[in-house]
């Protein structure tokens, strides 16, 4: 078994901090001690600090994404099944962490300011990259490519608005009940009537 690097371990340890608590609410010395990484492998691996590992925690993030999306899609013919099923894992999550578990992209993307330069821009290249997966399996089934792009787009919007509330809520219901409205009119939207 490949050991893991004490890199590797920040950028894991950052990846679920930002799941959980968000860029602001974890600091330095608790991720270290999640990393199980001695003081100094943070700023000797990433120079520009907690910032710079932040980025590198969203670009793992969005990795992990692209790779979820290539299993789900790959083992489903129908997307809008691909996306229930991701919708129900995010859901599971969710409800199994006492709803502690959200989107880190969300989490983080919400406490970023104008000046989080870097941070922004890596969010943008995960956000871009997760419509894109989804546009790119709606049209290879049948969606005209610009229907695919915007139905995607509202997705990630869904899931990301819907997370939100059922985190604040406590409740996965504002994320089932956007989900099935959703797949509802996507299902109104097929290409020829076809329903799945």
């Amino acid at each position: 078994m490949k050991k893991i690097s004490t890199r590797d371990k920040l950028i894991h340890a950052m990846a679920d901090a930002l799941q959980r608590k968000g860029l602001h609410g974890v600091g330095l010395n608790e991720l270290l001690d999640i990393a199980g990484a001695p003081k100094g492998s943070l700023y000797h691996h990433f120079p520009g600090g907690k910032s710079e590992l932040a980025v590198a925690a969203i670009d793992h993030i969005s990795r992990t994404i692209d790779s979820l999306f290539a299993q789900l899609f790959s083992q489903r013919s129908d997307p809008l099944k691909a996306m229930h099923h991701w919708l129900q894992g995010a859901l599971q999550q969710l409800e199994n962490s006492q709803f502690e578990r959200g989107c880190p992209l969300a989490t983080i993307a919400l406490e970023s300011g104008p000046e989080d330069v870097e941070i922004r821009a890596a969010l943008q290249r995960s956000f871009t990259a997760v419509r894109q997966a989804l546009s790119q399996q709606l049209h290879a089934y049948g969606y005209p490519s610009e229907q695919a792009d915007n139905l995607a787009a509202l997705f990630v919007a869904l899931y990301e608005g819907g997370l939100l509330q059922a985190r604040v809520a406590g409740s996965s219901e504002p994320l089932k009940r956007a989900a099935t409205a959703l797949f509802n009119l996507t299902r109104e939207q097929l290409p020829g009537g076809v329903r799945p």
